[in-house]
């Protein structure tokens, strides 16, 4: 045990030393981790799987700097990634739940016209719309836009006329 307090120290006050070796394994731990949270976790950018990757960082690095215990700060890294994990199969199997937790798409182009009220709730303008179909579609109209979704992640899908 004292070696194990001379190399990661305790409490706040660390070394150079002390906080690189916390560091190292809370480095290994967080990739332990992400592979218990899953790949899409990382992959995908939803609300949903962004809150986990902002809170866990949060977390951690109170393991490093020796802002709080150590091993209480893993078990709730660890608790906090099994929420999202189970969280995540539920949405598997509940549509319901998947809106709740994830958001769905919304339409915000269609048929020739702009749904104004679904361009506002998502809090863009008429130029922001069109700077993505510049960027997507690599289009400056929406002549041949068939439709435009805001998607649960926030980025924009462009889809274009066959």
């Amino acid at each position: 045990m004292e070696i194990f307090i001379k190399v990661f120290g305790e409490d706040k006050d660390l070394t150079m030393l002390q906080m690189s070796a916390r560091a190292f394994v809370v480095y290994l731990i967080a990739l332990a981790l992400i592979y218990i949270s899953g790949k899409r976790t990382f992959g995908k950018k939803s609300a949903f799987d962004t809150t986990i990757t902002i809170v866990l960082g949060a977390v951690l690095s109170r393991a490093i700097v020796g802002a709080s215990p150590f091993l209480p700060t893993i078990a709730g890294s660890l608790t906090l990634v099994l929420i999202h994990r189970v969280l995540g199969i539920i949405i598997l199997h509940n549509k319901t739940a998947g809106k709740f937790l994830k958001g769905e798409k919304i339409i915000l182009y269609q048929d020739g016209k702009v749904n104004e009220v679904n361009l506002h709730k998502c809090l863009m303008t008429h130029d922001d719309l069109m700077s993505d179909v510049r960027l997507k579609a690599n289009d400056s109209s929406l002549e041949n836009i068939s439709e435009i979704y805001m998607e649960n992640s926030g980025e924009l899908s462009v889809v274009k006329k066959s």
